[in-house]
């Protein structure tokens, strides 16, 4: 079988080596490998690492994505790699490292499952400090991000959505590319579409790949608050809501703010809404005990988790705001947020 990796990037010169490494190394006995990084005009070293990759690897190819924007990168990925004859295409980011057998699973687990028409696995988080540890130990926990699976690895099994997932080649003729007016989310909504047309997605706990953890908080209150944000725009388009797990952290959001101001208002009100926080700080210190490696992590995991449910529930209702309440026209942001 031929597979065709897709890597969207830009400036990921400290990443991007050892995701390309990790691409020469597979073991895909029988299977030819062909990777595309679509590099968005990096402002570092970026493209000439890649380029260095091409000399020495002629399966490697370097697109350059004018755009910049992520769904633009895989869909210039995707294509090449379709035109070239690809029978499974697998998408992947700069921050990750395949085990050496991830792409020989795939396609095994591909071909044993005839009506699955995505197969993906589970992230094992890599730590640069403290910070990306603690925030990787969150993001492992259910109570951080809900059933995504492909985070927590708590089952084999049929999912709504993966990370890094292998697609059928059959599955871009059916539903079409990812869609580029998303600056977020494009995998999700793809992952939607997919669903809704009656595919499926599988994931296994046996196919894994290492995932370099965002090291700062600002980042990754940016990263789910930009999430929230577009999921909103993901729901409109669609007229639906994609998961019942992405309102979660809006109704946190809203209990905060009107919880405060029924307090004002009302006196006695206050004692039902600390009781409510009290609540969530028990059942968010019961998770992170679960995860946590040091007693010293606690109250830092703790404060991912307000990280995560916060910026999230802001970036939704911040959407709900501009997308059904305003209507604003979506505007191109010339960046890779992958």
């Amino acid at each position: 079988m031929k597979v065709g990796i897709v890597i969207p990037c830009r400036n990921e010169e400290k990443y991007i080596g050892k995701c390309l490494d990790s691409i020469v190394k597979q073991t895909a006995v029988g299977n030819e490998i062909l990777v595309y990084v679509c590099d968005g005009k990096s402002d570092d070293h970026t493209e000439e690492i890649v380029k260095k990759y091409s000399e020495k690897h002629p399966s490697i190819t370097l697109i350059i994505n004018e755009n910049r924007t992520t769904p633009f990168a895989l869909n210039l990925g995707i294509k090449k790699a379709l035109k070239e004859g690809c029978d499974l295409v697998i998408i992947l980011g700069a921050h990750a490292e395949l085990y050496s057998d991830y792409v020989e699973k795939c396609v095994r687990l591909i071909m044993e499952k005839q009506d699955v028409s995505c197969v993906g696995g589970v992230l094992e988080n890599e730590y640069e400090n403290n910070i990306s540890e603690t925030i990787g130990l969150a993001m492992s926990s259910p109570f951080g991000v809900g059933n995504a699976h492909f985070r927590t690895g708590a089952r084999d099994g049929y999912v709504d959505t993966v990370a890094f997932g292998a697609y059928k080649k059959e599955v871009f003729g059916q539903i079409g590319f990812f869609d580029e007016e998303l600056v977020r989310n494009q995998d999700d909504e793809f992952n939607f579409r997919l669903l809704k047309s009656g595919g499926k997605i599988f994931l296994s706990k046996q196919i894994r790949c290492k995932y370099f953890v965002r090291a700062s908080f600002k980042k990754l209150f940016k990263q789910y608050m930009q999430y929230g944000y577009w999921k909103v725009y993901v729901g409109k388009k669609h007229k639906s809501i994609t998961t019942i797990r992405q309102l979660i952290p809006l109704l946190f959001v809203l209990y905060l703010f009107f919880g405060a101001v029924m307090s004002l208002a009302i006196p006695k009100f206050w004692i039902l809404y600390v009781a409510g926080l009290l609540v969530y700080k028990l059942a968010a210190v019961y998770f992170a005990s679960k995860v946590l490696r040091t007693s010293g992590q606690l109250f830092s995991i703790l404060q991912v988790f307000v990280t995560l449910h916060f910026s999230y529930g802001l970036g939704y209702l911040r959407g709900i705001v501009d997308f059904l309440v305003v209507g604003k026209n979506i505007k191109k942001e010339e960046e890779i947020t992958r």
